[in-house]
């Protein structure tokens, strides 16, 4: 068991897995707080999705299966609960009912942390969440570099008339100047489009496209080593992980499932791909528990953002 100074989660020996706090990790539940390196926060929003909701349940349903995630990364070494302290700083009180107003409240709590010198690592909600997450980031960091894992390109203009749904965050995100274009990547774009250019705003704009098929049938280790390249070791950078990325027989439970996709194994290559790099941040969206009874497209997040932890500047490697 860890000695450490800092919050760890409730062991398995301890208290069985069916048991204890129902939050991430099952470690302690805090407040917006000075003493917190980093805050897990659930953002429970799914009126900014277009195919099947349900995403509402997201945070909720991966804070149950992270009672499977133990606290060392048995191949990596990566040490996170003896390197920060974190907890579970609650969901944010969304409206329901507004999207757009659930838009200000997120920016508005997002800047509260912010305040705290709190790194957010976030629980969605569909992929909306992200934009008022950038533009309180912003604020603080300035522009930032951008990793996107997503099926699509979330580059809309539009979706039934609106400028902001979860799949139009990332033109306003560039269009607002809140991440370097030359320094955004997305990966796992697939499948079919409306044009053939529908990932082609992007790539005009200066945005490496890695779209699924370059991904197919190797390792995406190689691929990581020239996003840390591309981004260098100082610029502020988020990481965003919409769970359709992955392909639907590894995570079915999401509204828009799109098939020849990224691997669990490729998955986990992304984000420890990530450190060394300075990330500000990090989200995993657009789990919709009803659509996977097992719970296995949950339990994958869980693990997703504990390597998100583990990928954090300043996480220690034990031997």
């Amino acid at each position: 068991m860890s000695e450490s100074k800092f919050n760890q989660p409730l062991g398995g020996n301890q208290m069985p897995r069916f048991g204890g706090p129902a939050t991430m990790f099952r470690l302690p539940s805090s407040e917006i707080s000075d003493d917190l390196d980093v805050g897990i926060i659930g953002i429970p929003l799914d009126i900014g999705a277009s195919n099947r909701s349900g995403t509402r349940y997201g945070p909720r349903d991966i804070r149950a299966e992270s009672v499977l995630v133990r606290p060392y990364g048995m191949y990596t070494k990566a040490a996170p609960f003896d390197s920060f302290q974190v907890a579970d700083i609650g969901d944010v009180p969304i409206n329901t009912f507004n999207l757009l107003d659930s838009i200000d409240i997120i920016e508005s709590h997002y800047d509260a942390v912010m305040e705290k010198n709190i790194k957010p690592v976030t629980l969605g909600g569909d992929h909306t969440i992200s934009l008022p997450i950038l533009r309180a980031l912003y604020k603080k960091h300035g522009k930032m570099a951008l990793v996107h894992i997503d099926a699509h390109a979330d580059i809309n203009d539009n979706m039934f008339g609106e400028k902001i749904a979860h799949g139009t965050i990332f033109r306003r995100a560039i269009e607002e100047g809140l991440v370097d274009p030359h320094k955004m990547v997305q990966i796992g774009q697939r499948a079919t489009g409306y044009s053939s250019r529908d990932f082609q705003w992007a790539i005009d704009r200066g945005v490496r496209v890695v779209q699924a098929e370059e991904c197919w049938l190797k390792s995406l280790t190689p691929l990581m080593a020239e996003v840390r390249e591309l981004i260098g070791t100082d610029t502020p950078t988020y990481l965003t992980f919409d769970i359709d990325g992955i392909d639907p027989a590894f995570a079915p439970g999401t509204g828009t499932p799109e098939p020849a996709g990224l691997t669990s194994p490729q998955a986990l290559e992304i984000v420890r791909g990530m450190y060394g790099t300075n990330l500000i941040g990090a989200d995993l969206v657009e789990v919709s528990p009803a659509y996977d009874t097992s719970g296995n497209t949950s339990l994958l997040a869980a693990n997703i953002v504990f390597e998100m932890l583990c990928s954090l500047p300043g996480c220690v490697r034990r031997d």
